[in-house]
């Protein structure tokens, strides 16, 4: 592939990407995605990878599915051992590839996509609850128990 600088194009069920659909709250819809392997000046074999999709997440704010359009561009340096990372231009990430030089396209593309799922989805177009937002005034009795010194029951142990 990288010796016929191949590109790929296409799309995939997202149902089809089990680790994906394990972070997600539906598995609806599918991945567009390309795929161009190359070689650079220097002799590094890479692949392109661009792809999107809308993902479907639980807003941790809401407890709400929302969906979240996912779009990526890497390009990934193809290695054999881990120790060809460190001549790897800082342009690329490191794709290990096994001894065959065989990889398959459906694990990139989720691996890649899993990379950019939020650590803790929030669908940007929630608010909090009005019991959360609501403060309470100075003379209310939450207030006074606020104040209270937490180390007032040290204090009387001590005695």
């Amino acid at each position: 592939m990288v010796s016929a600088r191949r590109s790929f194009e296409g799309t995939l069920a997202i149902a089809s990407l089990r680790r994906l659909c394990e972070a997600l709250a539906s598995s609806d819809g599918e991945v567009s995605f390309e795929l161009d392997f190359g070689r650079d000046s220097l002799g590094t074999s890479y692949v392109d990878v661009r792809a999107s999709a809308p993902l479907t997440l639980t807003c941790q704010r809401t407890l709400e599915p929302f969906v979240l359009p996912v779009a990526l561009q890497t390009r990934l340096g193809l290695i054999g051992q881990e120790s060809d990372e460190a001549g790897l231009s800082p342009e690329y990430e490191a794709l290990l590839v096994a001894g065959d030089g065989r990889l398959r396209p459906a694990d990139v593309i989720e691996d890649e996509l899993l990379l950019v799922l939020p650590l803790v989805p929030v669908n940007p177009d929630s608010s909090l609850p009005d019991e959360v937002t609501d403060h309470h005034p100075m003379g209310d009795p939450v207030g006074e128990e606020r104040s209270e010194n937490p180390f007032a029951v040290l204090r009387e142990l001590k005695k």
